[in-house]
This record gives structure tokens, sequence and C-alpha cells, in this order.
């Protein structure tokens, strides 16, 4: 083979290489940054969850020894995420607040209607109809409680649509998943197109199969590492942009879990081009070599 030969020839496996690891980037990438969008969405429902209002409203004249009492039994539940004692007074500002004027100066001080409650706020996995109606009637056994109410209709409807949204998010994900393999494996399929001549070389000195396939998959598992890495920067790069122009996001995020993910698309990256490799090589180390030039 010529210098020319020669150049041109390591050339043009640099370039495969060079857009192999891009594309394999370029998928992991999207790949990661559905999955952050799938990790916010599940905490995004979790917090929807638990920001919904069950409020606890005592009767009329109820010594505030009992309501403590009652609010500390509430905060030892497993199931309560948070309590808050409302008075009276805080009830009356809050109310001021909504309706944008003191509305008691029209009353009198003494004929304030509101009465004193207790906000209570559950976690995600108790913040459905069914376990909320059985707070509800345990609490109605309670002399000193007038009512509870928390809307029944909104605490179904975020429950069915958070349902509906990770069922369609489920199927998106196997979908995604299959493109993104199907598209690294076609393009370790195209790298390993490229060396073929090279293969069969090794094989017509007596080179066994395992001896040619390992340099292979270890460079190709390389490579995937490599296409991860560069995935994962990306996805840093536009968490930060997010975080830095959307503060609330940060609410969302939970640095074990986003370390998990990162995990997932490094081990990913590298096992699916070590596969990808390892099958791709099966074809060409048992092709003629005249079906080579095809």
């Amino acid at each position: 083979m010529s210098y020319k030969e020669e150049k041109y020839t390591r050339r043009r496996l640099t370039g495969s290489y060079i857009t192999s690891i891009v594309s394999t980037s370029l998928v992991l990438f999207v790949l990661g940054l559905f999955g952050l969008v799938v990790l916010n969405a599940g905490k995004l429902s979790e917090l929807i969850k638990e920001n919904i209002g069950f409020e606890i409203i005592m009767k009329e004249g109820v010594k505030e020894a009992n309501i403590i009492q009652l609010r500390k039994s509430l905060d030892v539940n497993p199931h309560v995420k948070s309590t808050q004692y409302i008075t009276k007074e805080e009830a009356t500002k809050r109310l001021a607040a909504d309706l944008g004027e003191d509305f008691i100066q029209w009353l009198g001080k003494d004929e304030n209607p509101l009465l004193p409650s207790i906000e209570v706020k559950f976690k995600a996995s108790w913040a459905n109809n069914d376990s909320l109606d059985r707070v509800e009637k345990r609490l109605l056994e309670n002399k000193d409680v007038k009512e509870v109410y928390y809307q029944k209709s909104l605490v179904h409807l975020i429950n069915q649509n958070i349902k509906r949204i990770g069922i369609i998010l489920f199927f998106f994900s196997i979908l995604l998943l299959i493109i993104s393999i199907a598209l690294i494996n076609n393009t370790i399929r195209l790298s390993i197109y490229a060396r073929r001549f090279l293969i069969r070389s090794m094989q017509l000195v007596g080179a066994t199969e395992g001896f040619i396939r390992k340099p292979f998959v270890i460079k190709s598992i390389i490579q995937g590492m490599i296409g991860a890495i560069v995935a994962l920067l990306l996805l840093s790069g536009v968490l930060y942009l997010s975080l830095e122009n959307i503060p609330e996001l940060m609410q969302l995020q939970d640095y074990n879990t986003i370390l998990m993910l990162y995990g997932a698309v490094l081990v990913l990256g590298m096992v699916l081009t070590g596969l990808s490799t390892f099958f791709a090589m099966g074809k060409y180390l048992k092709t003629r070599t005249d079906k080579l030039f095809v």
C-alpha cells in the first residue's frame, strides 16, 4: 500500500471514529435529556400531590390546647408531611389579603365569623380520594372538629392526569430507547464496515475470532464511554442553564437521582457500543472475501 493510500485509509478511519463518537453522544444526550424530563415529571407530580389542600375546621369555642393536641397526633402520622395551626386572627389576615380589604372593620372585632383550623399536607402516596376519605371519617368522629374541607374533584383530576401522563411517558421512553439502540447499532455497523478488510487480513494470518473481536470491542467500549461523557457534559450544560433561568426548578432536583441517571447513561453508552460491536463483528468474520467488496 502506497503512502497516499495509507494516509487516505487512516483519515477515513479517523473520520469514521469521530463520526461514531458524535453520533453516540447525540443519541445518549437525547436519551439522558428525556430521562431528566421523566425524573422531574415524577418529582413535579409528587410536589403537586403534597400541596393539595386539606383543612380541618374546628368548632367555635374549642380550647387551643385541644387543637394543639390534635395537631400533634397528626404530626406523628407517617403519612402526614406537615401541619399548620391557623388561628382565627391568622385566618382573618389571610382572607383580608385575598379580598384586598379588612372586612372585620365592618363587622366589629367581636363578630369574627372565621374559625380556627389545621392545614394538613399529606405525602404523595397518601394524596388520593380513598385515603383522604378514611382520614376525613376518622377526624369527624372528634367532637372538636366541625368539618373537613378538601376539593375531592380536584384530587381525583390531579391523580387521573398524573396517571395518564405517566403511561404516555413510559411508552415514549420504551420507544426512544428502541430508536436509540437502533441508531447506535447502525453507527457501529458502519464503523466496522470501514474496517472489514483489516478483519479479513487478521483472519488470513491465523488470528482466532476471539483475538480479532477483543480489541474492537474494547475500543468500542472506550468510544461509548467518551460519547457518554460528552453527552453528560451537554446534559450538565442544559441543566445549569435551566436552573439559572428558572430558579423554581431547584426544588425539583434530587442530586442523588441525577447522579444515578448520569451513571445509567455512562453504563448504557459502554454496554450498547460494546454489544453492537460484538454482534456486528460476527457478520464480517463469516463473510467470504469476494463479498467484502459489495
